[in-house]
This record gives C-alpha cells, structure tokens and sequence, in this order.
C-alpha cells in the first residue's frame, strides 16, 4: 500500500484543553475533513468508542479510521496490567481496521497540564531505561502478535523528548517497537525531524506531519511555558505554515520506502486558527511535499 493522507481532529477539538472547540461538532469536523481531501483520520474524545456506533457514521463520510493515542504507565506497572488497560481500545482499532497503535509514556508527564512549565517534566535515570525498553518491547510484540503496528510518540512533557532520549529508547527496545515519526514535537525538542528519518527511518510506522512556528518556540522556552501554552500562543501549524522542511523529512521517508499514513496533526486554538481553512491549506500542502519527495 503507497502513502495515504489523513488528519487527527485536533485541529477541531483539543483533548487536553477540551473547552477548545468544546462547540464544533463530530459531523462539523468529519465534513471538514473529508472535502479537504483526507482519507482517514484519528481518534479524538468525541468519538463513539465502539465500532458498532463508530463505523457508520466514518462510512457515511467516506473516511477511515486510521487509530488513536493511548497512553501508557509502563515506568509504573507491568506489562500484564498495561494489557489488560488497553484491551478496550486495542479492540476498537482492531474492529476498525487501524494499521497502527499509537502510544506514548505517560507517567508523571507534564504535557497535559497547562500550570507546569515543560521544565519539570519527568526525567528517566541511566539505568531505568534497560527494564523501560524491555516492557515496551514486550507490549509491543504482544500488539504485532494481534496483527497491529506499535507506533511510539516521541513527545514534549514526556520521558522521551530530546535526541538522546529518543537513542537510548530505540537502542533500549526491539525491532517490535516502531516509531512514530512527529515533525513538530521534534522541532520543538531541538531535533531535525529530516535527521530522525535518516537515522530511524525502517522503524518508523507512523508519521503526524505538524509545523512549527520557531519564533513562538523560542519564547516558550525562554518563558519556561506549559506545552499547552506554547499550544495556545501558536507554537504548532500545518504543514506549509512554518519552519519545518518537510521536503527533507519526506525524502528521508521515501528513501525508507515508508508506505504508511501521513497525518496532519497541528493543535491550534480554533477561535485563533479557522479549523476548515487551515485543513484545506494542509492537505494541499502535505500532498504535493509528498510528491515532490517520491512518496507514492
């Protein structure tokens, strides 16, 4: 299968900060997303949770469901109880047809709180990372198992963020645990997104293509902001929109002969940044870097 363009519903209604678009409905953003031309799009929280309410109403607009976050506590708990903790939502993307699980490290991580400055995220000490690696590469191999694609979210406010962070994770996992390739986070860590495909590029199972705005970067940092803040100041965009090379990062993943999804997932305030103008402005975008890359 070559490469298909999707969206996360982010842009629409934010899941961290719901009273963002808290008034756009799930038909609003489903149409929206549809006549931009996206083919699937990801989980968000006004989504029916099970397939039976879920698949007719993606059926009656055209658009698959590509998967959906979860996150995990593996620093935390075993990866018997992780499993058993994400036996509902594997189910729904397994009932769904979704190619890939998306999942990051939770425990004690700070992106979800608008009060706490990204500074005082959780750090992983040297030797923790060794039993961190050997849980994920379990869980991992138990989702490949089940015929699904462990995608890993490298993430702001989490245990994995910088360049080093995200070395000793992939040295500390197996080949079972793929990597979700996220252009904007990468950026906002200091990391060339191009770099992390040239280095990762057959892990990587999964792609969210977000811009970012690097002066609005600066000053998140310089301030010491939550992520949710740098969220609402604008920090992220769609492609096109910002700093990011994408004609680099793609290039990279064709060389990699990816042939997964490419997502928009850029989370904006929606009164700041029209929800329909900015995923008609991505989409047109992220196509034709995808081509202009190889990407087919």
């Amino acid at each position: 299968m070559g490469i298909r363009i999707g969206i996360n519903p982010i842009a629409w209604s934010n899941d961290d900060m719901r009273e963002l678009g808290a008034e756009i409905s799930l038909e609003t953003c489903l149409t929206q997303a549809k006549a931009a031309g996206f083919e699937g799009i990801e989980l968000g929280h006004k989504f029916p949770r099970t397939s039976a309410a879920l698949r007719p109403i993606l059926d009656d607009h055209g658009i698959e469901l590509i998967g959906g976050w979860y996150s995990t506590e593996l620093l935390t708990r075993p990866v018997s109880d992780e499993w058993k903790a994400a036996e509902d939502h594997l189910a729904l993307l397994k009932e769904m047809g979704c190619p890939v699980f998306i999942m990051a490290e939770t425990s004690d991580a700070v992106h979800g709180e608008r009060g706490v400055p990204l500074s005082r995220r959780p750090v992983l000490e040297p030797g923790g990372w060794a039993e961190f690696g050997r849980r994920m590469s379990e869980f991992s191999i138990r989702l490949r198992d089940q015929g699904i694609l462990p995608a890993y979210h490298h993430h702001m406010g989490t245990v994995v963020e910088t360049s080093e962070e995200i070395a000793r994770f992939m040295e500390a996992t197996g080949e079972a645990v793929g990597l979700l390739l996220d252009t904007g986070h990468a950026s906002f860590a200091g990391i060339d997104p191009a770099a992390l495909a040239r280095a990762y590029g057959p892990r990587i199972t999964h792609v969210h293509c977000k811009d970012i705005r690097l002066p609005v970067r600066t000053e998140a940092l310089k301030s010491d902001a939550s992520f949710l803040d740098a969220v609402l100041d604008g920090v992220f965009t769609v492609p096109g929109d910002g700093d990011v090379d994408f004609g680099s990062v793609l290039t990279e993943m064709s060389k990699a002969a990816y042939g997964g999804w490419l997502v928009v997932e850029a989370e904006q305030d929606p009164e700041k940044a029209d929800p329909e103008t900015y995923a008609n402005l991505g989409f047109a975008n992220l196509q034709s870097f995808a081509a202009d890359a190889g990407l087919k």
